[in-house]
């Protein structure tokens, strides 16, 4: 088949198919590009072979078309969800996710604190946990308000490098 040829079938069948299959799809776009796959098909076919019924070519190889993207897009369809669900899920995971992390810190505070002396560690506990000023923790442990400043800026200083840099592993993990 010459390009007139197929520009004369063009000319004559493109906008009856495109109608055809825009009443099927309700897209005009979908059917163009159906329209166009259609044309091209039968332009690759008839390099290979005669087709004695370029019209009826044209009209078989749209609606084949048709079908097939069909059902391609009846794969691909998922249900809808609203917008507000998924955000809701995204604020939990990232909720979930929060907390994982939070977990991970107390955990980190508690090993370091347990690495700290005895005395430097109640004297964090009771200022920074059970919230006793300094000098009701000096009265408390019968010590000097400077020792538990001290001590607080030991324990301080250790905690905050300790959280900062993670404990070497053993070499055998």
């Amino acid at each position: 088949m010459s390009d007139a040829d197929l520009k004369g079938l063009f000319l004559k069948h493109a906008s009856t198919l495109r109608s055809y299959l825009s009443r099927r799809v309700r897209d005009p776009q979908l059917a163009a590009d159906l329209v166009q796959e259609s044309f091209l098909r039968l332009a690759e076919q008839t390099r290979k072979e005669r087709i004695d019924n370029s019209p009826g070519y044209l009209y078989r190889t749209a609606r084949n078309l048709l079908v097939d993207h069909v059902r391609q897009e009846h794969r691909r369809k998922t249900d809808s969800v609203p917008h507000e669900a998924l955000a809701d899920i995204e604020d939990e995971l990232a909720g979930l996710e929060a907390q994982a992390m939070a977990e991970q810190q107390r955990a980190a505070l508690r090993e370091a604190l347990a690495e700290l002396p005895e005395r430097t560690r109640e004297i964090f506990r009771l200022n920074r946990i059970e919230g006793m000023t300094h000098a009701e923790v000096a009265r408390h442990l019968q010590i000097s308000d400077s020792s538990v400043q001290k001590h607080l800026s030991k324990a301080l200083a250790y905690v905050m490098q300790r959280l900062q840099t993670p404990p070497a592993r053993p070499a055998d993990e």
